[in-house]
């Protein structure tokens, strides 16, 4: 009998120590410590996380500026086929204006020119 009172009296001992051991490993100042030391660890690995994400965010917004403003030019490029249909025109008007100048002024200049001889002939005839 003494050997299972003595049995009984160690497994009560050993569970008031398991039991004192759960409540000191988890009591909130050792729960805090815990906390302390997980955060010391995974801190640094956050912080260079939030940098890269800040980094990424940048370069996104960069290239959203780029990409609007890109389909702004290409937005307004379409708005403008008015403006070079307008162009092409007024450009077709100048060259027929030109062509009618130098047409006009090569008429003037033959004319000029078969006056002069028909005024140079006159002078030899009558020179002679």
């Amino acid at each position: 009998m003494e050997d299972q009172e003595m049995q009984l009296k160690v497994r009560r001992v050993t569970d008031k120590f398991t039991e004192s051991m759960y409540v000191l490993a988890n009591e909130p100042s050792v729960a805090l410590y815990r906390l302390q030391e997980h955060v010391r660890r995974s801190l640094p690995e956050l912080v260079q996380h939030k940098t890269d994400m800040q980094s990424w965010e940048e370069q996104s917004q960069g290239a959203i500026y780029s990409v609007e403003y890109a389909c702004s030019a290409v937005k307004s490029m379409t708005n403008s086929s008015l403006y070079f249909k307008n162009i092409d025109g007024l450009l077709r008007q100048a060259i027929s204006m030109k062509e009618q100048i130098s047409h006009s002024q090569g008429r003037r200049k033959r004319t000029m020119d078969s006056g002069m001889l028909k005024e140079g002939g006159e002078k030899h005839n009558s020179g002679m």
